[in-house]
């Protein structure tokens, strides 16, 4: 069995947070060079397997977020694979984003204690003293929530891919493929904190069995924009434009 974790590509909310308040971060688009970081991780993954189709015909099912920036990430991938490959493609609502409660589409510390300085300060003290882990934001989810609820899907990937034919593909987040791989790996909490998020479309490879054991590898690292790269920084699929913040 094969599970390859995929992270979103670049989204307009990567380049700037004011489109998380904008669109609302459900409804935050991929930016042009994401749609085109897709494109290149779903080819790693469709040149994976195509080095080993003469050995097997790759099966996948195929998983993703509700969010806008991961159902286009997967419309990349699924542009790539070969459509005989494809067995299913689901969505399910426990790969969402981590729910930020009244932090939500606040990307700001500044701001955010500004609008909430009770809350704010209820929260950092709460990071300094149990770990990011265990924190929960005002109304949101902590880490450890978003675990709990990945432990469930990972049932439902287990549960479905029981006869061990079918390879697993994931199109995430980048706080929910982590923990999803803390839950398959059995890693401890200790791993997630000193662990970071993949980048955008960077692709997690883990493969094994479940008598010589799992483990993961980084199997396609994407190529970030570079400083002062501003091309290709338009939303994909859609004429949305970020609002320039009013001056004073």
């Amino acid at each position: 069995m094969r599970i390859f974790l995929v992270r979103h590509g670049e989204s307009l909310g990567n380049i700037n947070e004011r489109a998380y308040g904008q669109f609302g971060d459900h409804n935050v688009p991929l930016t042009q060079w994401g749609y085109r970081q897709a494109l290149v991780a779903g080819r790693a993954v469709s040149s994976y397997l195509y080095d080993l189709s003469h050995k097997e015909i790759p099966k996948l099912d195929i998983w993703y977020s509700p969010y806008l920036r991961t159902r286009q990430s997967k419309d990349a991938l699924l542009e790539t694979l070969q459509p005989e490959w494809i067995s299913g493609v689901r969505e399910d609502y426990l790969l969402r984003e981590q729910d930020f409660g009244l932090f939500t589409e606040i990307y700001d510390h500044a701001e955010r204690r500004h609008k909430f300085p009770d809350e704010f300060e209820k929260w950092a003290r709460l990071r300094n003293s149990s770990g990011k882990f265990y924190a929960r934001p005002p109304d949101g989810e902590s880490r450890a929530d978003v675990a709990q609820r990945l432990r469930l899907f990972l049932q439902t990937v287990i549960d479905d891919a029981s006869d061990g034919v079918n390879d697993v593909v994931i199109v995430g987040h980048g706080v929910t493929n982590r923990a999803f791989e803390m839950n398959f790996l059995h890693h401890p909490v200790d791993w997630f904190e000193r662990s970071d998020n993949p980048g955008n479309s960077d692709v997690t490879l883990i493969e094994g069995t479940r008598l010589q054991g799992y483990r993961s590898t980084l199997l396609h690292k994407a190529n970030d924009r570079q400083a002062g790269d501003e091309a290709l920084r338009d939303a994909h699929g859609s004429v949305l434009k970020i609002t320039p913040k009013p001056t004073l």
